[in-house]
């Protein structure tokens, strides 16, 4: 198992713009006639100021552009789960979202990821059902998650402990009731739901010193912390929630809007797709792999200071996969 956490530096990002089939989400996935109706405009609006954060951070930011047959698309941290270079296509349990776990992997094989497949056909995994602390993963089993689906994450990344929370019947995503604030900062709602699965966490969990920031408001709980900053909702939607980040968060926070978003249980981690590119990475994702063998000889890429060993071996074992299916 890999000792050192993770830093939670990436340098790109994958979204997806909201179309306007938004509101058939709504309805789908919540199943009720009583809810507030998303206002589309605002949460385009909302979102394109999201993906300006992101790029105010440093990432590079791939925008896949909207499509009206794919509604739930915006939300596509569910069809995948990235680390380390390697990225984990999900099974998602709904049929409608298969298209979009293709559309997905075919752009992170166009960067140079390593994919990996879920080949059981019973297996099914949603990507908001993994949390990823930097030393270990929790995988929420419910109805979109089952233990098939979970046994693939820790099959995908042998390097991290993989651990099961049981999640309770009507239980919305994991990510939904605790994420992740910070270097062993975990962020985590005050509902029982959320004392429940923190109740597993502490049972189960490898690494014992977490520290805990508990919010009372559920909607503001899920945040994304990335490249030594805290993105969060703003404190005209989520007051109490905000003031206690600023209190808690000694490095650089920023407030955005998810108002529109929480109308579906849907939050920030839904809507990006992080991973890290580094040098090895480019290199990969150029067609002129008959090259790279010379390059990788030249290069000493364990004093590359972008890639952690771990990314090297995976990058170099990705490599050598693609050199064979090319002779053949």
């Amino acid at each position: 198992m890999m000792q050192n956490p993770f830093d939670f530096k990436y340098t790109h990002a994958v979204v997806c713009r909201v179309p306007n089939s938004l509101k058939e989400a709504t309805f789908r996935q919540r199943g009720l006639s009583k809810i507030e109706a998303i206002d589309i405009d605002k949460a385009k609006e909302d979102h394109n100021e999201y993906i300006l954060t992101l790029r105010k951070i440093g990432l590079d930011v791939i925008e896949l552009q909207s499509d009206d047959t794919l509604p739930d698309s915006t939300f596509i941290d569910c069809v995948s789960v990235i680390c380390n270079g390697t990225a984990l296509i999900a099974k998602p349990h709904l049929i409608s979202r298969k298209k979009e776990a293709e559309i997905v992997k075919s752009v992170l094989r166009k960067e140079g990821l390593n994919i990996v497949e879920i080949k059981d056909p019973i297996a099914t995994l949603d990507g908001s059902d993994v949390l990823f602390t930097g030393r270990e993963f929790f995988v929420g089993l419910s109805k979109r998650t089952n233990i098939i689906g979970a046994k693939a994450v820790a099959s995908a990344f042998p390097e991290y402990p993989v651990a099961l929370i049981k999640l309770k019947k009507g239980v919305y995503h994991l990510k939904a009731y605790i994420s992740v604030a910070g270097p062993d900062i975990l962020a985590i709602g005050s509902s029982e739901i959320a004392k429940d699965i923190l109740r597993q966490i502490k049972d189960i969990s490898e690494y014992k010193k977490y520290h805990l920031i508990t919010l009372a408001d559920i909607a503001g709980v899920n945040c994304l912390y990335l490249n030594n900053t805290l993105i969060h909702c703003c404190k005209d939607e989520l007051l109490n929630s905000a003031k206690l980040f600023a209190s808690k968060i000694d490095y650089p926070r920023i407030e955005i809007k998810n108002k529109e978003f929480s109308k579906i249980n849907r939050y920030l981690t839904c809507r990006s797709l992080l991973f890290t590119k580094c040098k090895i990475y480019s290199i990969l994702s150029s067609r002129y792999y008959t090259n790279l063998a010379i390059i990788m000889k030249k290069q000493d890429f364990s004093q590359n200071e972008d890639c952690s060993q771990a990314e090297i071996q995976k990058c170099e074992k990705n490599f050598q996969s693609k050199t064979k299916d090319n002779e053949n």
